[in-house]
């Protein structure tokens, strides 16, 4: 077990079993009512390993949230906070979040705001939810087609990352994950960006070392500025595109490491136009990240929507489109106001792409 110095809560990697969660549920919560929120996935494939091995669960009331990101709505936690309240749960009480992003990011901010603020755990059972969205305390769900338009930032009590969750995903699950790795390395470190890129190259072969550099590089970003005030914004590199590519396809299913991908790619290309990246870095970024993520043929019709979408992203700022972009590999800068026609040249560059791969 690695415990990781993280911002006011415990945040463990390793085995359930050999973590601090029993101590937990039988004594801070020992006489608490505990809820535990699963999707239909987390429900089938890791609810009973959970409950298995804790007695402290065996009675835990089970809510399950529908399964895909267009039901990450406000409407669906209401639905929750309903069923809370019929349960009497109560602010000393705790809330579990088995599941992937989703479930955290619900998950967290119904806990949030339920009488104002009850408390909760996180269980990641994604790689994405381990590496990146279950880390760090923003909570939210969408409004419509804009990602997290609603949120507050909120800590858990504890994070317990177990890996052996992972056993239970399909490789479309390990892609969205690994693209918010290589988001950490990019920004971050470009040995963990060939590290990562390696990795896929090798069948997705679960490494714990990388998982572990990725929490850190997350974790430690976030404690040095909580409520992204400043540097906690590289982590946003690919999301500027990657959110209005995520909410424009949100019923064809782009997952968000796929759109991110996407996204990374895009804003490497501006960072090439407009903040000296080295076109060696950029092919290198595109070459490693396309042999691996597809871009969707937009439509005209689909870059229109895509731009008007923009103009609401959260991240904006005096009327500005914000975006973070890379001086080079390893070194990414943030505050950069892009101009609307900048994001729409982009677009229309990738717009039925044909990457080269010779």
């Amino acid at each position: 077990m690695k415990s990781i110095d993280a911002q006011g809560y415990k945040l463990e990697v390793g085995s359930l079993l050999d973590s601090s969660l029993e101590k937990l549920l039988t004594e801070k919560y020992a006489t608490s009512k505990k809820i535990i929120l699963v999707d239909d996935n987390t429900y089938e494939f890791c609810l009973d390993a959970l409950i298995t091995n804790f007695e402290a669960l065996k009675e835990a009331e089970v809510i399950i949230l529908p399964v895909g990101e267009e039901n990450k709505q406000l409407s669906i936690a209401q639905n929750v906070w309903e069923a809370l309240t019929d349960y009497r749960v109560g602010r000393h009480d705790v809330i579990i979040n088995l599941g992937g992003g989703l479930v955290t990011d619900m998950g967290g901010f119904i806990a949030s705001c339920y009488k104002r603020g009850c408390d909760f755990i996180n269980i990641p059972t994604s790689l994405l939810a381990m590496v990146d969205a279950a880390i760090g305390g923003k909570t939210g769900v969408n409004l419509e087609h804009y990602k997290n338009q609603i949120g507050v930032f909120a800590q858990p009590i504890a994070l317990y990352i177990d890996p052996s969750f992972l056993e239970t995903l399909p490789d479309e699950e390990y892609l969205s994950g690994y693209a918010e790795m290589i988001k950490h390395g990019i920004i971050k470190d470009e040995q963990l960006f060939q590290d990562v890129i390696s990795c896929m190259n090798g069948n997705f072969e679960f490494n714990e070392e990388l998982l572990i550099r990725c929490i850190e590089i997350k974790n430690n970003v976030v404690h040095e500025d909580p409520l992204e005030e400043n540097v906690r914004k590289i982590l946003n590199f690919g999301h500027t595109i990657g959110h209005v590519i995520e909410g424009h396809y949100m019923e064809s299913g782009i997952s968000h490491g796929h759109a991110v991908a996407i996204g990374m790619v895009m804003e490497a290309y501006l960072s090439m136009k407009l903040n000296g990246l080295s076109d060696v870095s950029y092919a290198f970024i595109e070459s490693s990240i396309l042999s691996f993520y597809t871009i969707p043929n937009f439509t005209d019709d689909d870059i229109q929507a895509m731009i008007e979408m923009l103009s609401n992203d959260k991240k904006n700022d005096a009327n500005e489109i914000r975006c973070c972009l890379l001086e080079k590999i390893g070194e990414c800068t943030y505050d950069h106001a892009v101009a609307e026609s900048l994001f729409l040249e982009t677009l229309m560059h990738f717009k039925n792409y044909q990457i080269n791969m010779n």
